[in-house]
């Protein structure tokens, strides 16, 4: 994407002139040592309004009523929370080649995102040891473009380092119901749902559940046919699983979330379990919301991901979930792998990796396709920064004392996705060559620009 408007270059402009650069990219206050930044649109907790921001020391210091003429006017481009996407594999240290925290968080300041939770695998060793959260947390040392939080692995074997891993921080401990993809990472069976879940109670943590029960199934009759692999995972694995988390989630009183909703046919299960007062959340991404099933052509195995696509239908069906509040906020499960390990030669569903790369186009995504059913942007706000903040417990909004994470955001301008233009190591992604609207034209992460690797583990 390189169609930087007139607009853009004159605020880029002024950045220089108001701030000052480090060789790095940085850009930090000047004499005063305040930022300011104004918007037509900024998006604060109470709604959109006009607005003046400023920022001293990192922080939001005061939110005032518009005024173009002082520190820089971003004109009718938003200004929104930084994001927090608390559904991300960066794959380091062991599988570095897939991802990495470089390349990864690079691409989340791309796409306005200023805190990333890592998830406990595709890394090696998987993260379910305090020595292997020690491990990852130095290996991020000075990579970092972000901030990174981390969610610890329940395993079989590993019950005696859930309470070690949760005085180190962990944010969340996630548990597959079905195998993961690796050998490594085996599947929670209900009796360590039932010896951990009272344990991340007791702290408030919650349980993140990848929710899928899988029964075998025959091989697919044709491997190639997209149609045959969404058979191989049909919606009765993720009600199953769902069913199984409900019945856990009541007699614990864990925090309980399903990551990765595909399945509309579970929302009235889902929004029971919320009505009866469960602390139960759900999340789903934006490949689920954007694409279809019928649209995906045989052999292109880089839309497979678990849950699989599915219908149109089903697709409109999980947005008025959204509308509901019965799925509470949008993550990206950004799941890169190397693109030989897609099979985009053989086109094989059964061989290709499962996982989406979407990470830096997040916004967009949701910009684009929630603007077209009457969304507006503090509805994306609330999925992508409020409501996984929450999740996570990373400060989150546009407020005086918080954090000075700030997005400038161009939502009227469109363009065409280029993988090898992204940030992620790789450039394979389904969302290639399509339109969207809405361009991240700036990330602060503590009132500075994301040119270097500033951000923390948190």
């Amino acid at each position: 994407m390189n169609d930087e408007s007139d607009d853009d270059a004159r605020d880029d402009d002024q950045l220089g002139e108001a701030y000052e650069y480090d060789d790095g990219g940085e850009v930090a206050a000047g004499e005063e040592d305040e930022l300011v930044l104004s918007s037509s649109r900024v998006v604060l907790p109470d709604g959109e309004r006009p607005a003046t921001i400023v920022v001293r020391d990192g922080v939001i210091a005061a939110i005032e009523p518009y005024g173009p003429e002082r520190g820089i006017d971003f004109g009718s481009r938003a200004l929104l929370p930084g994001l927090v996407d608390p559904h991300v594999h960066l794959n380091e240290p062991g599988r570095t080649e897939w991802e990495g925290f470089a390349t990864g968080t690079a691409a989340a300041a791309a796409g306005g995102v200023t805190t990333v939770v890592d998830m406990p695998l595709n890394s090696s060793p998987v993260t379910t040891t305090v020595a292997a959260l020690a491990v990852k947390r130095s290996a991020s040392a000075g990579q970092l473009f972000v901030d990174a939080a981390f969610h610890a692995g329940l395993v079989p074997g590993n019950i005696g380092e859930i309470l070690p891993l949760l005085d180190a921080g962990v944010r969340g401990v996630k548990a597959f119901l079905c195998h993961s993809g690796i050998d490594e990472f085996p599947a929670a069976t209900r009796a360590e749902l039932e010896a951990a879940m009272p344990l991340l109670a007791e702290h408030g943590v919650p349980l993140l559940a990848h929710a899928e029960i899988a029964t075998p199934q025959p091989p697919l009759a044709d491997p190639r046919r997209y149609a045959d692999y969404l058979a191989s995972r049909p919606p009765e694995f993720e009600r199953r699983a769902i069913e199984l988390l409900v019945d856990l989630c009541r007699k614990t009183g864990c925090r309980t979330h399903v990551v990765h909703l595909a399945d509309a046919d579970c929302l009235p299960l889902l929004a029971d379990a919320k009505r009866e007062g469960l602390p139960l959340t759900v999340e789903t991404c934006p490949h689920y919301l954007c694409f279809a099933a019928e649209e995906i052509a045989d052999g292109a195995t880089e839309f497979k991901c678990a849950p699989p696509i599915r219908s149109a239908d089903n697709r409109e069906r999980l947005w008025q979930g959204l509308r509901d509040g019965v799925i509470d906020l949008v993550a990206s499960d950004h799941s890169p792998c190397p693109p030989t390990m897609k099979a985009r030669d053989s086109g094989r569903f059964d061989e290709a990796w499962g996982g989406i790369s979407s990470l830096q186009l997040g916004l967009p995504i949701m910009a684009t396709e929630a603007t077209r059913r009457g969304f507006a942007l503090a509805d994306v706000v609330r999925w992508m920064s409020e409501a996984p903040g929450r999740l996570a417990g990373v400060a989150t909004g546009l407020r005086v004392g918080a954090p000075a994470n700030i997005v400038v955001f161009a939502a009227d301008r469109q363009w065409d996705v280029d993988g090898a233009a992204l940030e992620h190591r790789h450039p394979l992604t389904p969302y290639h060559g399509r339109r969207l609207h809405g361009v991240v034209q700036n990330t602060f992460l503590r009132g500075t620009l994301t040119g270097i690797p500033r951000g923390r583990c948190v």
